[in-house]
């Protein structure tokens, strides 16, 4: 099953622990994190369901391409990192 790690500070605003889920795609993972732990939902995703503008995520090393949908294919070895992206300078 994919294993899901948030970074450091999305972890001290609320409760963001790596997690073990089932899922295909990088939604299905991510909704299976929220339906443990919803009150994370909102720092990933917008009211749209997309990723905030701040919020990147990597499967396996690689930034999603799909940052609306997020349908990204995942395998069951697949590593998930949500963490907030930098800006500024």
């Amino acid at each position: 099953m994919p294993t899901i790690h948030f970074t450091a500070n999305l972890a001290s605003q609320t409760t963001a622990p790596v997690c073990t889920v089932d899922g295909t795609t990088v939604r299905e993972a991510l909704d299976a994190v929220f339906a443990q732990h919803p009150t994370l939902r909102s720092y990933v995703l917008d009211d749209q369901g997309a990723t905030r503008q701040h919020v990147i995520v990597f499967v396996d090393g690689t930034a999603i391409s799909d940052r609306r949908r997020l349908t990204d294919v995942i395998q069951p070895t697949s590593e998930i990192f949500v963490m907030q992206a930098l800006s500024g300078g």
